[in-house]
């Protein structure tokens, strides 16, 4: 869980909006 966590937050940071957009998503 930690580890996806991790991955999850490093495309969040680096998508700008679109992580965002991504983390609403999910």
């Amino acid at each position: 869980m930690e580890r996806e966590s991790m991955e999850f937050d490093v495309l969040i940071v680096g998508g700008g909006p679109a992580g965002l957009s991504a983390a609403c998503r999910v």
